[in-house]
């Protein structure tokens, strides 16, 4: 009996040890699966917190760096078309900045307001787009392309003329724009000093006839004799003159040739006489 409970007890061990044994095999084998899907969790994990953290520096880089603005120049502007239409109309592409549109001369706008109408045109203008590239491809795309997008619009028959332009600030054209103030001033200085002058001359000229007058009239009240002071000029010859003078010369030319002619052709009878008479002796003797 003691015999059997031993050997009982002896395989209650060594199963015991068995079992142990494959759970621990079972644990040895599971722990790398487990480890390896740890890691994959730990990689995936810190995978995407790189990727945001690179989309959070590329937004910080694209914020700190400095748009640098580009400049478009519009050659035609349609009748009507003021700058709030046409920066609606820019602003489907990009941000637009500033705009100046440049008006029509002053003399046009003067005609339209005696004809009876009032509105001011433009000619040319130029769009400034915060980033240049944006400027860039608008002015690649839209180049010759209609202004609208449906026929019914207001602008579709028109077509867009743009053109980028290559380093150009506004900076410059506020500098075109200052210089073609001053030289429209000193244009304007120049034409009013000129009109000055001409309407102190006139009333300078006017001051003296009249003095002159006075002094005329109390030399004749005196008995004195008025020299009446003739105005000796040459007018100006016509047309008709001009070509009677051209007709003259020509004939005295013709003239000319024509008398020349008949001296040589004298001189020439006389030398015939004289060789005829030089052969005639000659054959008598």
């Amino acid at each position: 009996m003691k015999r059997r409970e031993k050997e009982e007890k002896q395989t209650k061990s060594t199963s015991q040890k068995t079992e142990e044994e494959d759970e621990q095999r079972k644990t040895s084998v599971q722990s790398p699966v487990e480890e390896e899907e740890e890691t994959t969790d730990q990689r995936g994990a810190a995978a995407a917190d790189g990727g945001q953290l690179k989309e959070e520096k590329k937004k910080k880089e694209e914020e700190n760096r400095k748009c640098v603005p580009g400049i478009v120049y519009l050659g035609h502007i349609p009748p009507r078309l003021r700058p709030k239409h046409l920066r609606n109309l820019l602003s489907a592409y990009g941000e637009v900045g500033r705009i100046f549109l440049q008006p029509e001369d002053r003399q046009v706008r003067r005609r339209r307001k005696k004809s009876g109408s009032r509105r001011c045109d433009f000619t040319e203008g130029w769009v400034e787009f915060r980033d240049k590239r944006v400027a860039k491809r608008v002015a690649l795309s839209l180049h010759n392309t209609p202004m609208g997008t449906r026929k019914r619009q207001r602008f579709f028959s028109d077509l867009w003329n743009i053109k980028y332009l290559h380093r150009f600030q506004w900076t410059h054209l506020s500098e075109r724009l200052a210089y073609e103030q001053t030289v429209l001033q000193q244009r304007l200085r120049a034409e009013v000093s000129q009109a000055k002058r001409e309407t102190n001359f006139y009333l300078n000229n006017v001051e003296k006839s009249t003095h002159l007058e006075h002094l005329r009239r109390k030399r004749q009240r005196d008995g004195q004799q008025v020299e009446e002071k003739t105005w000796d000029f040459t007018q100006r010859q016509t047309e008709e003159e001009i070509q009677k003078k051209k007709k003259k010369k020509k004939d005295s030319i013709t003239q000319k040739h024509l008398n020349k002619a008949h001296l040589l052709q004298l001189e020439s009878q006389s030398n015939i006489s004289l060789l005829a008479k030089i052969f005639n002796s000659n054959q008598s003797e």
